[in-house]
């Protein structure tokens, strides 16, 4: 298994890193227009369609779109070469994460918060985190993982991996946390929901891939994927602009409520990173491998979140506005994280032998 990092070209770039300030302007944009224009945002939510609403549909897709076309499955025959980083991994993505999520979810908005939030919207915030929770990250891990020289092909493998299970995993366990919350969970709309923001995409995707290799290689690949991103990040924000169009008389009678919802989305970032780096540590994982294994789990498939958010509750719901402030946090968490990891290297093997 070679250990070639990505090129620098794939790293963070200057628009990528200021995401959270675009998001912030979205987010004032939407706001402004939803209480300008309240007919037009009125008119878009009537596009629907099967619970599906369409404009948001077109957006979500131009998000996971380009994301689908970069996963390699060739990739899934080195699943054994780096099993140690794998593992750790799958433990945090699928047995901590979407649980630890749930709790803290369940702690603040039923708990902690109960003083500040209506009951119904406590609820709805709850289900956009558990989303968040159970939705692994697909596309931006292989940013982080270059600005710590981690694997490539390591984290080509475990962004496979987590896609296949994906499919399968992600309703059964989001329906099951939001039974344990009480929250009435529409099995068809969920299923949906997964078909045509996951499986679709990752099919377009891989079918896409291959002509692309089969004409012109890995390069054909990055030079399709860096024409497409620009429509990746504007679908982003003119979803962000919608959510928050629709929710603006909510949030501006309660300017608080994104801190709030911002508050358990912190604590679990930062919480599940260090389980996942504390355990790559103890099992002497080379840094090259343990960096992007604690990244993947503490960043988000915050597209996946946002569609399925939306599809479940509505546009203008609390879930879908939980979903989008996860976008707000977690660039510059992920960012602190970065520098964290690069400045504690030394705690970890460097040799890039088998793990």
């Amino acid at each position: 298994m070679t250990d070639t990092p990505l090129p620098a070209a794939a790293g963070l770039g200057t628009f990528e890193r200021w995401l959270s300030v675009w998001v912030a302007l979205a987010i004032g944009a939407g706001l402004l227009l939803g209480n300008l224009v309240p007919g037009v945002f009125s008119a878009l939510a009537a596009l629907e369609v099967a619970s599906v609403n369409l404009p948001v549909a077109v957006l979500i897709w131009a998000m996971v779109y380009p994301m689908m076309v970069g996963v390699d499955f060739g990739a899934l025959r080195q699943v054994g070469d780096k099993p140690k980083g794998l593992v750790v991994t799958l433990v945090v993505n699928w047995l901590i994460k979407p649980f630890t999520m749930a709790a803290l979810g369940v702690l603040f908005f039923n708990y902690v918060f109960a003083g500040l939030i209506p009951p119904d919207d406590a609820q709805a915030y709850l289900a956009g985190v558990i989303l968040l929770g159970a939705a692994p990250c697909t596309a931006m891990v292989f940013v982080w993982s270059n600005l710590t020289r981690g694997d490539a092909t390591y984290t080509l493998v475990q962004v496979s991996v987590n896609d296949v299970i994906m499919v399968f995993a992600f309703a059964p366990i989001v329906a099951f946390l939001l039974g344990v919350t009480d929250i009435v969970v529409p099995w068809d709309t969920l299923l949906l929901s997964v078909g045509l923001y996951v499986m679709l995409p990752l099919l377009a995707g891989y079918v896409t891939r291959q002509n692309l290799v089969r004409k012109g290689g890995e390069a054909a690949v990055d030079a399709f994927k860096a024409r497409v991103q620009p429509f990746s990040i504007l679908g982003l924000l003119i979803t962000v602009v919608l959510l928050f169009g629709f929710q603006g008389e909510v949030i501006l009678e309660q300017p608080l409520v994104i801190v709030l919802i911002a508050i358990p989305l912190l604590i679990q970032s930062y919480g599940i990173f260090f389980v996942a780096y504390g355990a790559a540590r103890a099992w002497r994982i080379p840094f090259n491998v343990a960096a992007p294994c604690a990244l993947i789990g503490t960043s988000n498939f915050f597209e996946l979140a946002v569609a399925v958010a939306i599809s479940l509750f509505g546009l203008g719901s609390g879930a879908a506005l939980a979903t989008v402030v996860g976008v707000l946090v977690e660039v510059p968490v992920m960012l602190s994280l970065v520098a964290f990891a690069n400045r504690t290297q030394h705690w970890f093997p460097q040799e890039k032998g088998t793990t």
